[in-house]
């Protein structure tokens, strides 16, 4: 069931990100966020009362929550016309806890692949907080960077898992170039978007 939550997640960060660009309706979007949000909730209950509620079980299920809950914050911000500020400084705290994940990846599951992928979400969750608490418009930036992510770290991983190909140990390898080749990807973004001549920062 987890893996069916990381693949709505996938669907509204990917929405999220044309919202962002301006290629779908906010309210339309937020109706959304709050659908998959209202699920990254309810799901990681279920799975906490019927599993053993071990700590590492407790540990792996509050990463739905952190999804979860960003999305409702998402979804009723902007259905509400609210300013972002709150829903900023909460991806801050979300993306300090990201590390933290990062960090028990490599250290307790030695896990080279979910220790990225949570890097690139901890750098995501962190663009949220600059879009929505800074005066510079990184609109642009932050929508491919939501694309991108949506598709790499969360829709195709989903699907993988659910079509039983994810454990495979070539695919494995093969990801890893994937998420790697992304973040070169955001580097060339970033560096286009704020170190390139002001007639060239508009982000094609």
């Amino acid at each position: 069931m987890d893996q069916i939550g990381l693949l709505l997640s996938g669907a509204a960060l990917f929405l999220n990100g044309l919202m962002l660009l301006g290629k779908a309706d906010e309210k339309n979007v937020g109706v959304f966020n709050l659908f998959v949000g209202a699920f990254q909730v309810i799901v990681p209950f279920y799975l906490i009362i019927t599993s053993d509620q071990s700590n590492w079980i407790l540990y792996e299920r509050t990463a739905i929550f952190l999804f979860g809950l960003t999305y409702l914050y998402v979804g009723v911000t902007v259905l509400k016309g609210m300013q972002g500020t709150g829903l900023g400084y909460y991806s801050l705290w979300v993306s300090i806890i990201a590390l933290v994940y990062v960090t028990v990846s490599l250290v307790h599951y030695h896990d080279v692949i979910n220790a990225i992928t949570w890097i690139l979400w901890a750098f995501l969750w962190f663009l949220f907080y600059v879009l929505n608490t800074s005066k510079k418009d990184v609109s642009a930036y932050v929508g491919k960077v939501a694309i991108v992510q949506s598709w790499v770290t969360l829709t195709i991983p989903a699907l993988f898992s659910l079509t039983g190909v994810w454990g495979n140990k070539d695919m494995y390898n093969m990801w890893g170039i994937v998420l790697v080749a992304s973040i070169i990807y955001f580097v060339y973004l970033g560096y286009r978007l704020f170190f390139s001549q002001p007639q060239k920062m508009i982000l094609k």
